[in-house]
């Protein structure tokens, strides 16, 4: 369980002193939030549980969120950044988890466009140098809306598997724990102290224009997914290829047989190399 006194005392000073909303059991923190935003919650106001019973991920897929196995939260962003930028909020997300990750666990995570972050052992590579038995370790949901003064909001919400031992094997993607990754017990109060603290620095980055046009050259370093891997496109777009970078609006470029396709939205999975 979370030691809420040493949380507030840990974070006195910053944006989120005071605005820690903690819950045993939830639904979803993504939900809690939206509403307490849309109510007129601050900016940095941290929605988190110690289990969900119905945890969002991206595509209206489920998050399972096991009791006291994971970490599950949710925060309200108000960006000052122009709304131009605010679509790239959710690499800033993946940016700020992957930081917090290597932080708390000591592990090296990797970013799957768009923002999942995965593990992957080092000592295995497919001809193009990308890892191939990427396990996925933490989901990233960013909704946006606005509240009772018509004033936009973002709510970015993050769920890292950290306890976990079992795993589903149906999952599409397998998944994988910091502790297993670590191998040894990760704390879960030092991991959402370091993931809020990312993201509220990368949220502010947005901000600055030097800064903002930097996002995506970082997640293409941060990223094996990006370039040079052969991949399965899922979604509204679906098609084979091999990735080829990101545009100017963070979509991601795959050159398939019948020439480039840019992706706007869905999401990608490693192919069996031919």
């Amino acid at each position: 369980m979370f030691d809420l006194a040493a949380l507030e005392a840990e974070l006195a000073g910053t944006i989120f002193a005071g605005k820690l909303h903690f819950s045993a059991v939830t639904d979803s923190t993504n939900t809690d939030a939206m509403a307490a935003a849309r109510a007129g919650a601050a900016h940095g106001t941290v929605c988190f549980a110690d289990a969900q019973l119905a945890g969002r991920g991206r595509g209206g897929h489920a998050w399972l969120s096991v009791a006291g196995e994971g970490l599950y939260v949710s925060v309200v962003l108000r960006p000052t950044a122009p709304s131009s930028r605010w679509p790239l909020l959710p690499f800033c997300a993946g940016l700020a988890a992957m930081e917090a990750i290597r932080e708390a666990a000591g592990v090296v995570p990797d970013l799957r466009w768009p923002n999942d972050v995965l593990i992957s052992s080092p000592q295995k590579s497919n001809p193009l140098g990308s890892p191939i038995d990427a396990k996925k370790v933490c989901g990233i949901l960013v909704e946006a809306g606005t509240d009772v003064k018509a004033v936009g909001f973002a709510v970015a919400g993050i769920g890292i598997n950290v306890h976990q031992r079992e795993f589903d094997g149906e999952l599409a993607t397998p998944a994988t724990s910091l502790d297993l990754e670590a191998g040894r017990r990760v704390s879960r109060q030092k991991l959402l102290v370091c993931l809020i603290k990312s993201l509220q620095r990368e949220a502010e980055s947005l901000a600055e224009e030097a800064a903002a046009k930097r996002i995506l050259a970082r997640v293409g370093e941060a990223s094996t997914w990006i370039r040079g891997r052969k991949v399965d496109v899922h979604g509204p777009q679906p098609c084979s290829g091999v990735t080829a970078g990101l545009d100017e609006h963070g979509f991601l470029k795959v050159e398939t047989a019948n020439g480039l396709v840019t992706v706007q939205t869905g999401g990608i999975r490693a192919a069996e190399m031919d």
